[in-house]
Parts: C-alpha cells; structure tokens; sequence
C-alpha cells in the first residue's frame, strides 16, 4: 500500500486483492450504501475478485477518516472507496465502481477518488458503473469528462399469479444443474449463448465455482434444457434468492437465462424465464428481479408481456470521445 500526499483525504492504493481486514471495512461500506440507496453498489464480478486472495486484475483506492472527521455512529472508518476491475484481454475494458459511505457524503470524498483513479494513467478503455443511476454519480462523470454509454435496467414482478404455463418446444425436457457433472458443459453453452455479451459472455470455471461457493448457491434452481435423447444443453435459467437485509425483504431473481443459437426462435427462452419464476414461486418469492439491457428490445418486450416493470437502472458511464464512438457505431 502506498499513501497519496492528500491531507484530508489520503487515498490508499491496493493492487491486487486486499487484506482481510481491508475487506472487511469494504464489505461494511457496501451495506451501509445498499442500506441507504436501495442498490447493491458494487457488482456480483466485484465481490468475486474480492474475495480471491490470489486475484491480481484488481485496483483498489481506499481512503479513511481521520479520528477528527470519523462518524462515531460509523463502525468503520472507511468512507470511500474505489475499485478498478483491470481489462484480462487486449483491447478489452477496465472498469471502476465507486463508494462513498452515506456518513461523509458530500465532502468531497468521490471526487478525491475519481483523481486518484485518473492519476493511474495506465487504464486505457475505463468505463465506470453508477448502480442505481444517481445523480451525484452522473455529476461526477460530467465533471471528468464521462458520459453515459449502456443502461443496465432492473425489471420488477410483483404479482406473478396469472404465469402461464411453460411450454417447452418438443423433444425438450428441463432439469436441475448436478454439481461436478455439468460445469464444461453449462460454459459451452454459456459462451455460445451470450457470444457478444461483455460479462456473461467471459464466464470462467473459477467464476462458475465461485458462484457455487456462495451461500445463495442452489442447483434445484439452476434449470438447464436438453435434448431427450441426450443432444446436449440447448439453454438454461439460473435464479437466484436475495436473503432479506435489513429492512429490505428477500426477493428472487431472474438471473440468467440463456439460450444456445441453434434453439434460438424456438420459444425456449419464454419457456425457461417461465419455469424458473415459478420455482422462485415455489420457494416462497412473490417479488422477483432481473437486470437486462434497456437496448435488447427482444428480452425487455417479453417480460414486459410476463408482467415486468422497470424499477430501476444502472447506467455505465465512457470518456466522451468513447462514448462519440460507440453511438456513432449503434446509429
């Protein structure tokens, strides 16, 4: 770790995984800012980098109150932090999360993260994440130049009683993902799936693993499609349940669902979002979540028509000139 010469918010910088305790005060910061905002400030990917110990695609920034500026009410010190999930690939993004603790907002402990972010000179490609979409965030991104690039919706169900039934194309049958049997096969079918994805797409057997290392893991509600006669997994819909945090309930979640190209247009999709809602229904979830591309018109069309809102966006944010260039590309 090395100190910046900030007086009043010194920054610290961690490449690689942090320490356990560093963690710790991360883990704190980001319950007390979901708390407060209502959204999981740092992504899934994040928390895995994190937690590896071994991990070295990560930038951390951190800076701490001084005991003359600390919230006695806080348990931890810790009031900001930035984390840079470093580009694995040629040409591919570097992309940063930023926190500010609710009890030092508006004291300049974003913007004092934001330059210590853009000091290191070597990340090419930096596209931030504002989750929830919040407006100091956007300010923040205009001050330095950023404009936003990709909305990443989260779509709300709240009264899944009329589902209908999930017909499944013929010859098709749905069942549970069996640890230690089906992880190469899932990749494939994964990778092929979301192809042109920028997250999914790059799922890794570690990051499969790490995912069935989570508390939140259960295969019964990892659903996988196949062929009857053993022609391989044609798609699959992994849900998710959301354990209740404070004062906010459990909720389930549509989190994936992908279909392989050669099913694709074959109803299988509708059929897999179906079926997993109701084992999230069956569990006991009335209220179910998922995120999806306010761009991919196909997905949000139907599950708008299954009964989806919008309840809220995360949007990504590029430097201008990024950002001139991708619209140039999507018009």
């Amino acid at each position: 770790m090395t100190a910046s010469d900030s007086d009043l918010w010194p920054v610290l910088t961690i490449k690689g995984a942090p320490d356990t305790e560093t963690l710790a005060d991360i883990k704190a910061l980001a319950a007390a800012a979901e708390e407060s905002d209502g959204n999981p400030p740092l992504s899934e990917q994040t928390w895995v980098n994190l937690r590896a110990a071994d991990s070295a695609d990560l930038l951390v920034l951190a800076t701490y109150a001084g005991e003359e500026r600390s919230d006695p009410a806080t348990a931890s010190a810790l009031a900001g932090v930035a984390v840079v999930s470093l580009a694995t690939a040629a040409g591919a993004d570097n992309v940063l999360e930023l926190v500010v603790h609710p009890s030092y907002r508006g004291e300049g402990v974003g913007l004092r993260l934001a330059e210590a972010v853009q000091h290191h000179t070597e990340l090419p490609n930096l596209k931030a994440w504002s989750h929830g979409g919040h407006e100091a965030a956007g300010r923040l991104a205009a001050r330095f130049g950023f404009a936003p690039v990709r909305e990443l919706w989260r779509m709300r169900l709240t009264h899944p009683a009329g589902m209908p039934d999930a017909e499944l194309p013929a010859g098709v049958v749905i069942r549970a993902f069996v640890p230690g049997q089906d992880e190469e096969a899932w990749l494939a079918a994964n990778a092929a799936a979301f192809a042109d994805h920028p997250e999914q797409g790059a799922m890794t057997l570690s990051d499969l693993r790490a995912r069935m290392a989570e508390d939140w893991f259960d295969p019964a509600g990892f659903l996988l499609a196949e062929r009857r006669d053993g022609g391989g997994l044609l798609g699959f819909h992994w849900t998710k349940i959301h354990p209740r945090t404070g004062s906010h309930p459990s909720i389930g979640e549509v989190y994936v669902v992908g279909v392989t190209p050669q099913a694709q247009g074959t109803g299988l999709g509708k059929a897999l979002t179906i079926a997993g809602i109701k084992h999230l229904q069956d569990a006991g979830e009335h209220a179910i979540m998922l995120y999806v591309d306010a761009d991919n018109e196909p997905a949000v069309g139907l599950y708008r028509k299954l009964g989806f809102t919008r309840w809220d966006v995360d949007v990504m944010y590029a430097a201008q000139a990024q950002a001139d260039r991708q619209e140039s590309v999507t018009l």
